[in-house]
C-alpha cells in the first residue's frame, strides 16, 4: 500500500525516511517539498493534502511544524492514508513526549523502530501505543521542555487558578519518574473549533462547533474510568421549542472511541472506558444550535475623498473578564487597486502588531492577548490607484479572525467528574481537565 514514509522539517530537511516497496524514486522528498513550497506561482495558498506528480501519489499532514508524508503509485483511499499519518504522529509523540524536530533527531533510532513495527512492506500492522510496548525496546532521549517554544493551545497548561504540571504535554508513556516511580496521571481536554459568519450589520448568519474530548492516560493497570457529562445533554433531533431557553446542551451528532461503553450513557450521561496508554479521542461531536460567539467583529469602510478611504476595525470580547484569549490574528483583504495603507493602533495598545501584505493586498492585525469584556480598535487609511468600482465594501473583505481561548468552551459541554470505577483509598491518581476554544472559520462581512 505505502511505498515510502518520510518526515520533513519546515525547511525541507529530511529527518526520517523509510522506503518499503522500492516503486518510488529516492528523490521523492525533494520533489514533494518543492511542489508544496511553490504550489501556486505567487507563493500564496497551501497545497492540498493529497496530489499526484508524475504518477506518484503524495499524501501529507502538518503536525507541530513537521510534514508527515506518504507516497504510493497504487490507488488507495486518501482518507485512510491521512488518518494513518495522523496516528503515526500521535504515536511518536506518545513515545517521545515532545514532537518537534529536535526530539526526532535525538530519537531517530526509536522512531525507526516504531515505523518498522507499524508498517510491514507498506501495510499497516498496528498503531496502538499499548500494543507496541511489547515490541519496542529503545528508551527515548527526553527533551528539556523549558527550552521549547510556545505551541499555541499546547502551551496552556498554566492557565486557570490551578497550575498544571509542566510534564502534562511533554511526558513519554514509556518513561518513569526519577527513582523508577511512575506518576499516575490522566488528562482530559475538551477542544472546540468554532465557525461563525457575521453579516455586515453584525447578525450571525451561520454558526457551528466541531468538538472533541481528548484524553491522555498515564495510569498503570488500565483501571476502568467513569467520565460524566452534563445531565441536560441532548443528542440528535430534539424538540427545540421545549429546549430553547432551558440551558440544555444540544449536539447534532457524535461518535465515540472503541474503548467507550455506553451502557449508562442514555440514563445519566456517563461514559465508561478503559483508557489505552497515550493520547486518543474519547468523543467527537458537532453542534449547529445557536450559541453566543466569544468575539464580535465590526468593520466600517468609507470613502474619504478622492482615491482615499478610511477603515475602522473593532473587536469586542464577549466572555468573562477572568478569561484571556491568546494569539489573536485579524486579517482583511483590501481592494486590489490599493497602493498604500497607513495603520493606526488605539492609544495604549501593548504587544499589538500591524502589517500590510502588498503582494496579497491584505491587512494583518495581531494581538498577543485579549481580556474578556475588553474592546480593541484598529484604524487604517487607504490610498487607491483608481476610483472604486461602485460600492467599495463589495471590493474588500471579509474580515477573518483566528484565536485560542483557554478554559472556555462555547457549547457549554462540561466534564462533571472523572473518577475510577472501583474506588480505592490507596490509589488516587492526579486528574486534570481543561477546555480550549479555537477559531476554525470566524468571518465578518463588510
Amino acid at each position: 500500500m505505502i511505498s515510502q514514509l518520510f518526515v520533513l522539517s519546515q525547511r525541507g530537511d529530511n529527518i526520517v525516511f523509510r522506503g518499503y516497496r522500492g516503486e518510488v524514486q529516492r528523490g521523492s522528498a525533494e520533489i514533494f517539498f518543492r511542489k508544496v513550497r511553490f504550489w501556486n506561482d505567487d507563493g500564496e495558498g497551501d497545497a492540498p493534502p493529497a496530489f499526484n506528480v508524475n504518477g506518484v501519489n503524495y499524501f501529507h499532514v502538518r503536525v507541530s511544524g513537521l510534514l508527515f508524508v506518504a507516497t504510493t503509485r497504487v490507488n488507495v483511499s486518501p482518507s485512510l492514508v491521512l488518518e494513518l499519518l495522523q496516528r503515526i504522529a500521535r504515536l511518536i509523540k506518545d513515545y517521545l513526549g515532545v514532537l518537534n524536530e529536535d526530539s526526532l533527531r535525538k530519537n531517530f533510532v526509536l522512531v525507526y523502530e516504531l515505523l518498522d513495527e507499524v508498517l510491514d512492506f507498506g501495510y499497516v500492522q498496528t498503531t496502538s501505543t499499548e500494543v507496541l510496548k511489547s515490541y519496542v525496546f529503545n528508551e527515548p532521549v527526553m527533551i528539556d521542555a523549558a527550552r521549547m517554544p510556545s505551541l499555541g493551545p499546547a502551551a496552556i497548561f498554566m492557565q486557570g487558578n490551578k497550575r498544571m504540571p509542566g510534564t502534562a504535554i511533554t511526558k513519554s508513556v514509556v518513561v518513569n519518574e526519577p527513582g523508577g516511580r511512575r506518576r499516575e496521571e490522566i488528562f482530559v481536554d475538551v477542544i472546540e473549533k468554532i465557525s461563525v459568519t457575521f453579516s455586515a450589520s453584525g447578525y450571525i448568519l451561520t454558526s457551528e462547533i466541531d468538538g472533541t474530548i481528548q484524553m491522555k492516560s498515564y495510569l498503570t493497570g488500565n483501571p476502568e474510568i467513569l467520565l460524566a457529562l452534563n445531565d441536560d445533554l441532548n443528542i440528535g433531533r430534539v424538540d427545540y421549542r421545549s429546549s430553547y431557553g432551558s440551558g440544555a446542551v444540544i449536539l447534532d451528532d457524535c461518535n465515540f472511541h472503541e474503548s467507550v461503553q455506553l451502557n449508562s450513557f442514555d440514563i445519566d450521561r456517563t461514559l465508561t472506558l478503559v483508557p489505552p496508554d497515550g493520547e486518543f479521542s474519547v468523543m467527537n461531536y458537532r453542534m449547529t444550535q445557536e450559541f453566543k460567539p466569544p468575539f464580535r467583529i465590526n468593520a466600517l469602510l468609507e470613502e474619504a475623498g478622492l482615491l482615499k478611504a478610511e477603515l475602522i476595525l473593532k473587536v469586542q470580547a464577549e466572555f468573562s473578564s477572568s478569561i484571556t484569549a491568546n494569539s489573536i490574528l485579524v486579517q482583511m483583504p483590501v481592494p486590489t487597486y490599493t497602493t498604500r495603507v497607513s495603520l493606526d493602533l488605539e492609544p495604549g495598545a501593548v504587544a499589538n502588531t500591524t502589517d500590510y501584505k502588498e503582494s496579497s493586498k491584505r491587512l494583518e492585525w495581531g494581538l498577543k492577548k485579549i481580556v474578556g469584556g475588553s474592546e480593541h480598535t484598529l484604524r487604517a487609511k487607504l490610498t487607491f490607484a483608481q476610483e472604486p468600482h461602485g460600492n467599495i465594501t463589495k471590493e474588500a473583505g471579509p474580515v477573518s479572525m483566528t484565536f485560542t481561548i483557554p478554559m472556555y468552551n462555547a457549547s457549554r459541554l462540561q466534564v462533571k467528574y472523572l473518577q475510577m470505577a472501583k474506588k480505592s483509598n490507596t490509589y488516587n491518581p492526579y486528574r486534570w481537565v481543561r477546555y480550549v476554544t479555537e477559531a476554525n472559520s470566524y468571518v465578518a462581512r463588510l
